[in-house]
């Protein structure tokens, strides 16, 4: 008997999200940049058909990464230097240096964090999120060192790691904060050692704390939203901005391009501070909408947790699911002013060139992922014996609940309702 057509299937409900917020995120980004004219129409302007050109481009990417299967980027029983993650992790650790020299890298408010490519500017951070991710996928799944041992296994792990954020907290904190958060997120699903992830953090955590500390105008950035009002015209005024977007904007909002924050008051406001022009013009309607849109890619991301056979598969969509939504919750607290401000943008959303689509190709592996499905390799298997110790390293958090889960699944690819 055919499925119904109102069960939607996983990679549908992943596709209707996706698509959902890079619409809302072209008609968010054209009514952010409109400014006053005589004119009562509605007219592009150029911030908003780049945008649109953007997401385009991501679309295309997102179907063309789903419809290659996921398992086809990992080589078995090849070398280490010979894995595409290990390569991808260099690649991106090369470009973090390389925008860090003054004539090569494009410099934009003081920072320095993008490389210009002909037409387009590319920010190796968004490369280096995305491939910190696919590596430890990776690493975690196929243990090329003994991870269950600091020296010469888990330290292994934590070198490219850091060296990574180490190249990119000198010129953005936040994104080097945020990888290494996903990081950690990664690692506790990985079953890696209690005792290793407590000796690390807390000297990872000092340091943090002594590079915002040891310049003042940073401390007072970090903590300026616990009392905005303090300096409104200095380092609260971002946040007094975003507040009161979200006041006007009230239930239903002031209308699709009727916001007053955008012109003039709100900075950033087609980037970090998006969402308070969403709130602001949509109201409380259209931030529930935005973040119900997130938390379906999130349910697609455990749906397919649950439901993967291979560990690879289900480890890349936990990497996924994490750093979408760390990130998207990181820039809706901030611009609810929950946490100092970070300068990450709302994924699919905000406005971006290299940035959109990468992540667009990124959330194309999630739905490869759920597109495809492949066994367990039987050296990689959940039932272990009662006196063997378990993998540390090659399971999830959903583990425990795998031998009841996995003999409801169906078998085969592309199963209805998968």
């Amino acid at each position: 008997m055919d499925v119904s057509i109102y069960r939607l299937r996983q990679r549908d409900i992943l596709t209707v999200c996706v698509l959902g917020l890079l619409c809302l995120g072209v008609v968010m980004v054209q009514s952010a940049a409109m400014n006053v004219t005589g004119s009562v129409g509605w007219s592009w302007t150029e911030r908003g058909t780049r945008h649109a050109l953007y997401a385009l481009v991501a679309i295309a990417a997102f179907f063309i990464v789903g419809h290659i299967d996921y398992a086809r980027l990992v080589r078995p029983g090849a070398r280490i230097w010979q894995q595409p993650f290990v390569w991808m992790l260099a690649v991106a650790g090369f470009t973090c240096v390389i925008v860090l020299v003054p004539g090569i890298g494009l410099e934009v408010n003081g920072a320095r964090r993008w490389l210009p490519l002909g037409f387009v500017q590319v920010q190796p951070s968004e490369l280096a999120k995305w491939a910190v991710v696919l590596f430890l996928a990776w690493w975690l799944t196929e243990q090329p060192v003994d991870l269950d041992r600091f020296w010469g296994g888990f330290s292994f792990t934590l070198i490219p790691i850091g060296l990574v954020c180490l190249l990119i907290v000198i010129q953005d904190f936040g994104t080097a904060a945020l990888i290494g958060l996903c990081a950690v997120t990664m690692l506790i699903a990985g079953r890696i050692r209690w005792w290793h992830l407590a000796v690390v953090i807390p000297p990872a955590v000092a340091a943090a704390g002594w590079f915002v500390m040891h310049k003042e105008y940073r401390w007072r950035r970090m903590t300026a939203f616990l009392d905005p009002w303090a300096a409104p015209r200095a380092e609260g005024y971002h946040m007094i901005q975003s507040l009161l977007s979200f006041s006007t904007g009230g239930f239903t909002g002031r209308g699709l391009g009727n916001g007053i924050q955008k012109l003039g008051y709100l900075p950033e406001d087609t980037t970090d501070f998006i969402f308070a022009v969403v709130c602001e013009e949509l109201g409380f309607f259209g931030a529930l909408l935005t973040v119900a849109l997130y938390l379906g890619i999130l349910f697609v991301a455990w749906q397919a947790i649950r439901q993967k056979r291979d560990s690879f598969g289900r480890m890349l969509a936990f990497g996924i699911a994490a750093m979408t939504g760390l990130q998207a919750a990181i820039n809706i607290a901030v611009a609810t002013v929950s946490v100092p401000t970070k300068g990450l943008s709302l994924p699919l959303v905000s406005a971006g060139g290299s940035g959109l689509v990468i992540t667009c190709a990124a959330l194309g592996l999630l739905y490869s992922i759920c597109r495809h499905r492949h066994e367990q390799e039987p050296a990689k298997a959940f039932d272990h014996e009662p006196d063997m110790e378990p993998i540390s390293t090659s399971s999830l958090i959903v583990d425990s609940i795998w031998r009841d889960l996995a003999a409801k699944q169906p078998n085969g690819a592309d199963a209805p309702g998968a």
